[in-house]
C-alpha cells in the first residue's frame, strides 16, 4: 500500500507541473474492479469536462465511483465478478486557502494535494486520505469540502419545502452561520428548560409522595456512610478471610521447604553449603567471591523465612471480622442493586435526589425560577430568530433575483420566481422561518409551489440555476452534474450548455450528458465505451481530441449512420460553441 501511495503521489506531482491550476480541482480518477469496470484512469482538467457515450456504457458508474470514494453507499455486488475487491482513488489539487480548511482533520499535506482511496471488500472497507486511515464519516466530511455532486434525481429534492430554506442559508452562510450556531445552542437550552418544567409539574398529593420516597432513599444511602473504593477493599479482605485456611496451609508448606527446621529444608541446606565453602576458602582465596554470593543467598533466605513466619502468625480466621466484612459487602451490594452499579454512581444518585428533594420542598420557588429562566432564554431565542430572519429576507431578495436571471438564461423567458416567507407559531433550532420557492413560468399564471407547476425538465433547469448562483457564492470549486439535461431539448438545451460553460469559467465542472449542444461546449471531452468478448464486459474512458470530439458529436446527432452532412453539422456546432465561449 505504501508503494501504491508513493506512485499516486508521483502521478499527482506530474499533473501539477503540467498545468497551472487556478481553483481546487479533481486531477485524477482511478477505478478498478467496480461493476463493469475492469480498470480505468482519467485525468480531468479545469473548466467544463463533458462525458458522453452510449446508453448503458457506464457513464453514471464513473460519477458514482467518485461518490463512493467520498464515502457514499456501496453494495457488495458492485465488486466486479471474479475480483476480490474494488478500488477507487481520487487526486485533488488544492489552493493554500482550502488546505487550511482541512487542517482540523489532521491530514498530512504535501504540495497542496489530497489523495483519497477507498478499497471495498466483502464485509469491510479501507479508506485512506494521504495514506492515513480514516472512517467513512470523516471521509464524507472531507468530501463535502471538495466536491458538490448533483445526481440524476437530486433536482427532485426541490419538491420538498424544507430544502428551500437550506438553499437560502447556504447562499447567506457567511452572515448566517455564526448566528445559527448561537440559535441552535439557545434552542437547546430553551427546550431543556421546557422539559424540566414539564417533568416537574405535579399536583400536591404526588409532590408529597415524591418527597417521602426521596427522603427514604436519601436516608438509606446516607446511613450507609459509603467511602470511595470501599467495596473493592472489602472484596479483597473478604477473599482473604474466606480463604484463610488455604492460605495458612500453603504458607506452612512453603516454610517447610525454605525454612531450617528440617535437615532437608533449603535453609538448612544453604547454611551447610555455606559452612563447607567457608572452610574450603581457606585453601583457595579465589573462592571468596562465590562465598560472598552464597552468604547473601543465606541472608535473603533467612529474612524471607522470618517474614514468612511472622505473616503465618498473623493470618487466622477471625469469625467476627469475617462476618463484619460479609455484612458490609451485603449492604453495599444491596445499594448497588437499587441505586447504581458502583459506589460513585450511588453517590451521584444520592446527590441528584438531594437536589430533587430541595426542588420539591421549595416547589413554588423552583418552578418560578424555571419560568424566569425560560422567559429569559425565550427572549434570547426571539432576538436571534429575528436577526436570522432579517438576514434571510435580505439574502432571499438577492437570491431570487439571481435565480430569476439564471432561469431567464435557461430559456424561462417570462418566469416569475419568489421566496414565500411565513413565520411559524413556534421556535425551531433553525429559528421561526418557513420559506418556500414559488414560480410562474407563463404570463398571467399565479405563482405556485414548485411541486405544482414544474415538470422534470423544468426542475432540472431550476436546480441548475440554483447551483450556478450558489457556485459563485461557495467555497466548493468542483461541481459534478449527472444528466442535468433530463427533459431538455432544442433551444433550451443550448441555453443549458451556455450556463454550464459560464460556470466552468470559474469552477471545474464534470458533466454527463446525452445532448450534443451541451457536449459541444466541452473544454475537455471524454467518451465512455462498453466492450464485450462474450464472457466479460468492460467499460473504458478516453479523452477525445478535437477531431474525436467532432466525431462523437456526429454520433450524438446522427445516431447509427454518420454522413458527411452530420459531420459538417457537428463541426459547425463545435465552432458555434467556441465562438459562444469567447463572449
Amino acid at each position: 500500500m505504501l508503494k501504491l501511495y508513493q506512485n499516486i503521489c508521483f502521478r499527482g506531482l506530474m499533473y501539477r507541473s503540467a498545468l497551472d491550476w487556478r481553483v481546487n480541482v479533481l486531477l485524477n480518477l482511478h477505478v478498478k474492479n467496480l461493476a463493469i469496470i475492469d480498470e480505468v484512469e482519467v485525468d480531468f482538467n479545469d473548466g467544463l469536462n463533458i462525458i458522453t457515450g452510449e446508453t448503458g456504457a457506464g457513464k453514471s458508474i464513473i460519477i458514482g465511483s467518485i461518490n463512493i470514494a467520498l464515502g457514499g453507499k456501496v453494495s457488495k455486488d458492485m465488486i466486479r465478478k471474479g475480483a476480490n475487491y474494488a478500488l477507487v482513488e481520487l487526486i485533488f489539487q488544492l489552493e493554500e486557502s482550502s488546505t487550511l480548511d482541512l487542517q482540523e482533520y489532521d491530514i498530512p499535506m504535501e504540495d497542496g494535494q489530497i489523495i483519497i482511496s477507498r478499497k471495498i471488500m466483502n464485509g469491510r472497507n479501507i479508506c485512506r486520505v494521504n495514506g492515513e486511515n480514516v472512517t467513512i464519516s470523516r471521509l464524507k466530511d472531507i468530501g463535502s469540502l471538495l466536491i458538490d455532486i448533483h445526481g440524476q434525481h437530486e433536482h427532485q429534492s426541490l419538491l420538498y419545502k424544507k430544502k428551500h430554506l437550506e438553499i437560502l442559508d447556504r447562499y447567506g452562510k457567511e452572515e448566517l452561520s455564526p448566528l445559527k450556531v448561537q440559535l441552535t445552542a439557545s434552542y437547546r437550552r430553551y427546550t431543556d428548560i421546557l422539559h424540566q418544567l414539564k417533568d416537574t409539574t405535579i399536583d400536591e398529593e404526588q409532590r408529597m409522595r415524591e418527597i417521602s420516597f426521596l427522603e427514604y432513599e436519601i436516608n438509606e444511602i446516607d446511613a450507609a456512610r459509603l467511602k470511595d473504593g470501599e467495596d473493592e477493599e472489602l472484596s479483597l479482605e473478604y477473599k482473604k478471610l474466606s480463604n484463610a485456611n488455604m492460605i495458612t496451609e500453603g504458607l506452612a508448606s512453603i516454610f517447610h521447604i525454605t525454612g531450617d527446621e528440617s535437615t532437608e529444608s533449603m535453609g538448612e541446606s544453604v547454611g551447610r553449603a555455606n559452612r563447607i565453602l567457608s572452610k574450603t576458602m581457606e585453601y583457595d582465596d579465589n573462592l571468596s567471591n562465590l562465598y560472598g554470593q552464597l552468604s547473601d543467598i543465606e541472608d535473603l533466605l533467612y529474612s524471607f523465612n522470618r517474614e514468612l513466619r511472622q505473616y503465618m502468625e498473623e493470618v487466622n480466621l477471625d469469625e467476627d471480622a469475617f462476618k463484619e466484612v460479609e455484612s458490609r459487602l451485603d449492604l453495599i451490594n444491596n445499594l448497588k442493586s437499587k441505586y447504581g452499579s458502583t459506589i460513585e454512581k450511588i453517590q451521584e444518585y444520592y446527590k441528584e435526589n438531594v437536589e430533587k428533594l430541595e426542588r420539591y420542598k421549595d416547589y413554588d420557588q423552583y418552578v418560578n425560577k424555571l419560568k424566569k429562566e425560560l422567559s429569559k432564554e425565550e427572549k434570547i431565542l426571539e432576538d436571534l430568530s429575528e436577526k436570522v430572519s432579517k438576514i434571510r429576507k435580505k439574502k432571499g431578495n438577492q437570491l431570487v433575483k439571481l435565480i430569476k436571471d439564471a432561469l431567464i438564461d435557461l430559456n424561462f423567458m417570462d418566469v416569475q420566481f419568489e421566496l414565500d416567507f411565513k413565520k411559524l407559531d413556534h421556535y425551531t433550532a433553525n429559528g421561526y422561518d418557513d420559506g418556500e420557492f414559488i414560480i410562474s413560468t407563463n404570463p398571467g399564471e399565479d405563482l405556485k409551489p414548485l411541486s405544482k407547476v414544474s415538470s422534470g425538465g423544468e426542475l432540472s433547469r431550476i436546480m441548475l440555476a440554483i447551483k450556478s448562483v450558489l457556485a459563485d457564492n461557495d467555497a466548493i470549486d468542483t461541481l459534478i452534474f449527472d444528466e442535468i439535461d433530463v427533459g431538455v431539448s432544442g433551444r433550451t438545451a443550448q441555453k443549458v450548455s451556455e450556463k454550464l460553460s459560464l460556470i466552468g469559467r470559474n469552477h471545474q465542472v464534470i458533466c454527463i450528458t446525452h445532448l450534443p449542444q451541451i457536449a459541444a461546449m466541452a473544454d475537455s471531452h471524454y467518451i465512455i465505451e462498453k466492450t464485450s468478448d462474450g464472457s466479460t464486459t468492460n467499460t473504458t474512458i478516453e479523452s477525445l481530441s478535437l477531431d474525436g470530439s467532432i466525431h462523437e458529436l456526429a454520433r450524438m446527432l446522427g445516431g447509427a449512420k454518420i454522413t458527411d452532412t452530420v459531420i459538417n453539422s457537428a463541426k459547425e456546432m463545435k465552432d458555434l460553441a467556441s465562438r459562444t465561449k469567447k463572449y
